[in-house]
């Protein structure tokens, strides 16, 4: 049994990026972001504190939390903008329902930042570092603003892996790196451990979180409390918490992938588009929904985008059923240039257990092979589900363009 992958996915500077694209969208010529600027209170009066400061900003020394008026006494020229948290939510919304297309498990924990259990997904990867930062990229191409992804074995340590350097980048830090890794740095950078759990700490002698995993635990809780322990466990990579995914239902289901090189030859992208109406197909599945409607998209190597969608004479979630409509799609579509992404997106879904209206073409001929496929898909489906993703495969896809 493969062990759980877990992608902490964090908003570099949410507040003040999402400020800076709005602005830019808006006709502004000066990008937030590359100028000392911070999110904050009332820009009049100059009262309340930072939310969010740019990285030029933060070389004045301008923390987050701290007074305005602070801010400004480090940097009289400093640019401030209040928060809009309707756009921030606009925003976040339009992130986590991307995220949930190319994984929905996936739990939001603020506006700015989400865990995913990468596990369902990482057979379609040549490595988790590598879907990681294919995810990066695609977020910044999408969406404009960068993320930090953590990625680890322990949820925890994935939090706290996103938190090492910043920006736009990618970190690891699995249970078997923490003494490398964790350990060197102060207690203030573990998880949970707040100011006063620091002096607590201070007191005791223990000043790094390597200090506090050879701790000794009764010592640790005798002055912390359960905290302690939460704490020392953290430490020591220790977490057995899962991806809390919202089960909620989705308006649409799809997946799209960023191609390692770009797609010249129709051949290679009707391997990516079955690979992912692989996917897309599966989750339908296991929703037990059907899709009335296919989409397929294409981003060139330009970055234009475009798609094609048609309505399915019978709802389905047929990997075959998919897949030969997101082909014929793309070839009504693609104009022979480069590719750099392919997508697939179904809507319209109605539940399994509905009563579907067949039309005459599937009444006189498709139906037969419907039932046939539909065994086919639940055998393999059945055996993911048993010796996980990687047990059967397809011989065409493995040599996909998604693997090179």
């Amino acid at each position: 049994m493969q062990e759980s992958l877990f992608f902490h996915i964090d908003v570099n500077s949410a507040y003040l990026s999402w400020t800076a694209l709005d602005r830019l969208e808006n006709g502004e010529e000066v990008d937030l972001r590359l100028i000392p600027s911070i999110i904050g209170g009332d820009k009049a009066k100059r009262h309340g504190v930072v939310l969010a400061k740019s990285i030029p900003a933060k070389a004045y020394g301008i923390v987050t939390g701290e007074p305005v008026v602070n801010a400004f006494r480090k940097c009289p020229n400093l640019t401030m903008a209040s928060p809009d948290h309707r756009m921030y939510e606009q925003r976040s919304k339009a992130l986590m329902n991307y995220l949930y297309n190319i994984c929905p498990e996936l739990e939001q924990v603020s506006v700015d930042e989400c865990y995913m259990d990468f596990t369902p997904i990482r057979h379609r990867y040549a490595s988790p570092e590598q879907a990681a930062a294919q995810i990066k990229d695609s977020v910044y191409e999408r969406f404009g603003f960068t993320v930090n992804i953590g990625i680890s074995d322990r949820k925890v340590l994935a939090k706290m892996a996103s938190d090492f350097k910043k920006p736009n980048l990618v970190h690891t830090l699995y249970a078997s790196e923490i003494k490398k890794k964790l350990w060197p740095l102060p207690a203030t950078s573990l998880f949970m451990c707040g100011r006063s759990s620091v002096e607590i700490l201070k007191k005791l002698g223990i000043i790094t979180i390597g200090d506090l995993a050879c701790a000794d635990l009764t010592i640790v809780e005798a002055h912390l409390k359960s905290h302690g322990i939460t704490l020392w466990e953290y430490a020591n990579g220790i977490d057995h918490s899962r991806v809390e995914a919202q089960q909620t239902r989705a308006k649409g289901v799809g997946n799209s992938t960023t191609l390692s090189s770009d797609v010249t030859r129709r051949k290679d992208a009707h391997q990516v588009l079955l690979s992912l109406a692989e996917s897309v197909s599966a989750r339908l599945r296991s929703s037990h929904e059907l899709a009335g409607n296919v989409c397929t998209e294409i981003k060139y190597a330009t970055f234009r985008c475009v798609s094609h969608q048609t309505v399915l004479h019978t709802p389905t979630a047929s990997t075959d059923g998919i897949y030969q409509t997101a082909c014929s799609l793309f070839d009504e579509l693609w104009d022979g240039s480069p590719i750099r992404l392919l997508g697939i997106r179904t809507s319209k879904l109605v539940q399994d257990s509905e009563p579907i209206q067949l039309s005459l073409f599937d009444l006189q001929a498709a139906r037969p092979v419907s039932e046939k496929q539909q065994k086919l898909d639940a055998a393999l489906d059945a055996i993911r589900k048993r010796y996980g993703s990687d047990a059967i495969k397809r011989g065409s896809l493995m040599d996909s363009p998604q693997k090179q």
